[in-house]
C-alpha cells in the first residue's frame, strides 16, 4: 500500500492535468498486454503496424515484470496541459543517475534487459518522438477530449463534496480517510507526507488501475482511469436525417438527400414539389457551403453533392 498524508493546504493545492507524455509511456501496457485492454483494440493495431520491430522491441523493454514503469520517463506537469514537446524536453534533461535509478528500479528484483542496459538517454528520447509521431499524434485530440471531460466531473466532485466524494469513485484500490490518501494493490510500500506540495491528480486512458509514482522521493500525484472509455475508438453513427434537418432545414435536407446523382433544378422542384425559384435559392446557399458543386450540362445545369456534403450526410 502507498499512502500520501495530505493536510488542508494540500488538498487546497489538489490539482489536474493532462499529460500527453503519460499516455505515450502508459500505452505501452495495452501494446504487451492486449488481454487487458480490449477496448484499445484498434489503436494497438494501428500502433503496431506503424512502429519499426526494433524500436517496438526497445519500448517494450522499458515496462517491468510487474508493469512498472521509470518514473523519468512521465515528467510531474507543471501546467494543466502541457504539449508533448515541452514534456519530452524535461525527459532530455533528467540527470543520468535518476534515468539509471529508475531504470533499475522497474525491473527489480530481476536484471535489466539487454537491449535497455545499452540505451542512451537521448536514443531513448528519440524513440518516444518516432512513437509519438507515429502511434499517438493523430489520436491525440479525441483522446484529450475524453480526459478533459474527465476532469471537469471530477471538479465537480470536489466542489460539491470535498475530498471524501471526490476521491469515492476515482478507483476501487483508492480511499480517503483521516487526512491519508490510500492507494491498495501497489509494488510498492510506503508513506509520503505530501508537507504542502499538494496533490496532481492525472486521468489517464490507458491506466488500468489507479497508479502513483513508483519512488517515495517523487512529490505526490495519482493516475486513474478516465470515464468515458468506451466510445473511444467507435466509430461515429451517421446522424439520422431529423438531425440533418435540425442543421440545415427541412428543406435544404431533402435536397442535400437527393443530389447523389446529378440533377437539374426542374427535377428538383418536381421532386419537392416545390417552385423552381424556392429550389434555386437553397441550391445557392449550400454551393456556397461548399455542400454541392454544379456543371453545365446544355441549358441546364446539374447539381450534385461535393465530397463535403457526402460526408455530411454519411456521417464521415
Amino acid at each position: 500500500m502507498i499512502e500520501y498524508e495530505l493536510d488542508a493546504e494540500d488538498l487546497a493545492d489538489t490539482r489536474f492535468a493532462i499529460s500527453p507524455i503519460q499516455e505515450l509511456v502508459c500505452g505501452l501496457w495495452a501494446l504487451r498486454d492486449p488481454g487487458r485492454y480490449p477496448l484499445h483494440r484498434p489503436w494497438r493495431e494501428a500502433a503496431l503496424s506503424a512502429l519499426d520491430p526494433d524500436d517496438l522491441r526497445l519500448l517494450l523493454s522499458l515496462v517491468g515484470k510487474d508493469r512498472g514503469l521509470p518514473d523519468f520517463l512521465t515528467p510531474r506537469p507543471a501546467t494543466y496541459a502541457p504539449s508533448f514537446p515541452e514534456q519530452l524536453s524535461a525527459v532530455r534533461r533528467t540527470p543520468a543517475h535518476l534515468v539509471e535509478r529508475d531504470i533499475v528500479a522497474t525491473h527489480a528484483p530481476g536484471p535489466v534487459p539487454a537491449v535497455l542496459r545499452t540505451a542512451t538517454l537521448p536514443e531513448l528520447a528519440d524513440l518516444l518522438q518516432r512513437y509519438w509521431e507515429r502511434a499517438m499524434a493523430a489520436d491525440w485530440p479525441r483522446m484529450r477530449v475524453v480526459m478533459e471531460a474527465d476532469t471537469t466531473y471530477r471538479a465537480r466532485r470536489l466542489a460539491l463534496g470535498g475530498a471524501r466524494l471526490l476521491f469515492a469513485d476515482i478507483h476501487p484500490n483508492v480511499s480517503w480517510a483521516d487526512g491519508v490518501l490510500h492507494i491498495t494493490k501497489m509494488i510498492g510500500r510506503h508513506r509520503v507526507s505530501a508537507a504542502g506540495r499538494g496533490l496532481l491528480l492525472l486521468p489517464s486512458i490507458f491506466a488500468y488501475k489507479a497508479i502513483p509514482p513508483m519512488s517515495p522521493h517523487e512529490p505526490p500525484w495519482l493516475t486513474y482511469p478516465a470515464r468515458g472509455l468506451a466510445s473511444l475508438w467507435s466509430p461515429a453513427s451517421p446522424p439520422g436525417p431529423e438531425v440533418l434537418a435540425a442543421l440545415l432545414g427541412p428543406a435544404k435536407a431533402r435536397l442535400l438527400g437527393l443530389l447523389a446523382e446529378p440533377r437539374p433544378t426542374i427535377d428538383l422542384a418536381a421532386r419537392l414539389q416545390v417552385t423552381p425559384g424556392a429550389v434555386s435559392q437553397h441550391l445557392k446557399l449550400l454551393h456556397a457551403a461548399g455542400l454541392l458543386t454544379r456543371t453545365r450540362d446544355g441549358r441546364h445545369v446539374l447539381y450534385h453533392r461535393s465530397e463535403l456534403g457526402t460526408r455530411l450526410v454519411e456521417g464521415g
